[in-house]
């Protein structure tokens, strides 16, 4: 009973670890821009497919492939971002949403032409399969890998904001965007560089969660709301709270689904009530 106990608790935080490395992005642009962008799945997809091409065409090890999820998540952040991102930043939220909404819809259509509509077949290197015992327990090999690099990203990312002359633009125009454009910083810059750092991120943790979240072109909307409860639950522009809302959400949502498969899938969404009520400007950070 113990070890079926901490296997569901390590797979929690395993897909926790996902959620945050996809959403995290999101926390950050939503906190620095106001940006409702609804379409952050749409950039996980994109790195997901380009996994998944670059193995299945290329030959790619599966290792080599997600640096590339990265850049060309990064990338179509960056050029979206100059194009049509930063015409609606003083936009209402609503404007912004249905924007966002509509871009979510075309990367489905164009995912759907492009690749079909069936699930992208995937298998991972033999490396990462398999079980390890730890603490007497055994736990997937994958997911192990997965809470690492989750744990490396996030001490990188905290690093980058709290320790370079970057991060220090970035706190500084997340207080004051006026006064930071005053003192010399190119804010327009920064906003475009954090925006295309969120995307590859969500490009990245795309790639990652292939073997645990699958991928096909409904991706960005079947995830939507798990992305959005993260940040909402956690609070905007910070990494611990994110970090923080995916862990319990995701450990919640995997034991659930396993004690009581019946209600499983709405748990998530109580839970969500429940931290809103206690918690309405997020666990951490100020109101999203």
């Amino acid at each position: 009973m113990l070890s079926h106990f901490i296997g569901v608790l390590f797979d929690g935080v395993a897909y926790g670890s996902l959620l945050f490395l996809i959403s995290v992005g999101l926390s950050i642009t939503m906190g620095l821009m106001n940006f409702v962008n609804l379409a952050h799945g749409a950039f996980a997809m994109l790195g997901g497919y380009v996994c998944v091409m670059a193995m299945n065409s290329l030959g790619l090890p599966f290792l080599l492939t997600l640096p590339l999820a990265f850049i060309a998540s990064a990338l179509a952040g960056l050029v979206l971002e100059r194009l049509l991102y930063r015409r609606l930043y003083q936009a209402s939220p609503l404007d912004q949403v249905l924007f966002s909404i509509g871009l979510t819809f075309i990367s489905v259509a164009a995912a759907t032409y492009v690749w079909g509509s069936s699930q992208q077949p995937m298998q991972l290197p033999g490396y990462l399969l398999g079980q390890v015992s730890l603490l007497g327990v055994d736990v997937g090999v994958y997911r192990l890998f997965l809470i690492g690099i989750v744990v490396l990203i996030t001490l990188a990312l905290r690093a980058l904001v709290e320790r370079t002359r970057f991060g220090a633009q970035i706190r500084a125009s997340v207080d004051n965007q006026q006064a930071s454009a005053g003192l010399g910083i190119n804010v327009s810059r920064v906003f475009s560089l954090t925006f295309a750092l969120g995307s590859g991120l969500a490009g990245l943790g795309g790639g990652l969660g292939l073997d645990v979240l699958g991928l096909d072109p409904s991706f960005p909307i079947k995830y939507m709301v798990y992305f959005l409860l993260v940040v909402v639950v956690g609070g905007a522009s910070t990494i611990k709270g994110p970090l923080l809302a995916a862990l319990i959400l995701g450990v919640c949502d995997v034991a659930g689904k396993y004690y009581v498969p019946a209600i499983g899938s709405f748990i998530i969404y109580g839970l969500m009530v429940l931290l809103l009520v206690l918690f309405p400007a997020g666990l951490i950070g100020k109101r999203s």
